[in-house]
């Protein structure tokens, strides 16, 4: 008989006070004509770009997309898909569908199938320009969502369906900068492997991902049986039991006073989320009032539109890992129903807030390896109070001061917000941060 047994910690990794909003995972796309036979609805993996690229002029001709697990198709705004030459190559459709987001729906143009390639932001130089594709990896083969047109334009993003079958990798403790057409861009620094490939780097701690609804075999598109041309009817998406298959997190724990919701699996993984979102049941079971919120945040959904959400502080936020557990106190959350592809809503999203001072592995699995999907991360230091320039120099000096002075009296929807210059962890850039700015005055460590 087992004797009555106290576990030990398990929790090594505590970060306490995660920013309210995190990176943006943005990767250079490029496109081509790179199609398989009429009738082939497959998307194909490519380790290297393939096809004939759609312009005279493709170190130019590129868009700047989202990294974006949460995305269920790849999508690409009308001024990108318009410069990537789509339009003018006769690859979009005349078939529509609906998407939708938080703050609304919107209708999209179909592709024809092509090839779409990625890598981050280091594959383009100084002068904005395209010029070392060596790296880039995607798929041929596959429709996307065009844009079609109109004000705000629709974002570009790179989804699911490619991220299951690559590996890619974001130093957080490095980022990218580049200005282009007048918006400035800031990134960790991606990178885009084959799932085998030796130069991943190895990290101790991995937390289990799913990739539901479960069975998805491949990425395809739909087709009309009545159009010659098999032209597509809607996207390619990763095809799963019942419907389009995203990346889900195993289990999360969460803790507000008393009230406790352990062990939850309904919390998608979204790379192209800077905020960390519950659901109303998850809300309910920690005894949130959203009439009286800690916070507030301004949502952007994918047609433009904006709400206001509440947010809340709340004690801990646990998500288990083989080897040390992911642990959060005072964890800014934003309560919003999201729609699940499994139906109903999301217990909630894994937004990139939590993951700013990681660095991490997404590994999609590969739905021909039949390995499941994980994300592999190690915790980067930071001197408390080192804030600028983004990465940090390794001295907390003027500049950090600057920023700090920057953001005086900011909160999170003001629009000189710095999520880094919050250093107590409280939505306000006040003299509590200033204190904690000044107790490590002159501090220095490697940047």
């Amino acid at each position: 008989m087992w004797g009555e047994q106290t576990p030990g910690p398990v929790i090594a990794n505590v970060i306490d006070s995660p920013p309210i909003d995190g990176f943006v995972p943005w990767v250079a796309v490029a496109v081509t004509d790179a199609r398989s036979d009429i009738g082939e609805l497959e998307a194909l993996t490519q380790t290297s770009v393939v096809g004939d690229y759609l312009t005279g002029s493709p170190e130019s001709d590129y868009a700047i997309g989202i990294y974006d697990t949460g995305a269920s198709a790849h999508i690409m705004g009308n001024v990108a898909a318009t410069q990537a030459g789509l339009f003018d190559a006769g690859l979009v459709t005349s078939n529509s569908i609906i998407i939708s987001g938080v703050t609304g729906s919107t209708e999209v143009w179909v592709s024809q199938p092509i090839g779409i390639f990625i890598d981050g932001l280091g594959a383009i130089d100084s002068e904005g320009l395209l010029t070392d594709t060596s790296g880039m990896m995607g798929q041929s083969n596959v429709a996307i969502a065009a844009g079609q047109g109109g004000w705000p334009d629709l974002p570009t993003a790179i989804g699911s369906p490619l991220a299951a079958y690559f590996t890619a990798v974001f130093y957080n403790d490095r980022h990218i900068s580049l200005s282009r057409d007048g918006d400035e861009y800031v990134a960790p620094d991606i990178k885009i492997y084959e799932q085998d490939d030796p130069c991943i780097p190895t990290y101790r701690n991995m937390i289990p991902l799913e990739l539901r609804p479960l069975g998805a075999v491949s990425v395809q598109y739909i087709f009309d049986p009545f159009d010659l041309d098999f032209s597509p009817t809607s996207p390619s998406v990763l095809i799963g039991n019942s419907s389009q298959s995203i990346f889900f997190v195993a289990s999360v724990d969460l803790y507000e006073g008393n009230k406790s919701a352990i062990d939850k699996d309904r919390f998608l993984f979204d790379t192209g989320a800077q905020i960390t979102v519950i659901g109303s049941r998850v809300a309910a079971r920690l005894d949130l009032d959203p009439d009286n919120p800690d916070f507030e945040v301004e949502i952007q959904g994918v047609t433009g539109d904006t709400i206001m959400a509440p947010g809340f502080y709340i004690d801990a936020l646990e998500i288990p890992a083989l080897g040390d557990w992911l642990s959060f106190t005072n964890s800014p959350v934003v309560l919003l129903d999201i729609p699940s592809p499994e139906g109903g809503t999301a217990d909630g999203v894994i937004g990139m807030n939590l993951f700013v001072d990681l660095n991490f592995v997404l590994r999609g699995g590969g739905l021909f390896l039949q390995d499941d999907p994980a994300v592999e991360y190690q915790t980067i230091y930071r001197l408390m109070g080192d804030i600028a320039p983004t990465d940090g120099d390794g001295v907390v000096d003027y500049l950090d001061l600057a920023a700090l002075a920057d953001a005086w009296l900011a909160t999170p929807v003001s629009p000189n917000w710095n999520s880094r210059a919050d250093l107590f962890g409280d939505a306000i850039v006040n003299f509590r941060d200033f204190a904690i700015l000044a107790q490590n005055w002159l501090q220095t460590s490697n940047p």
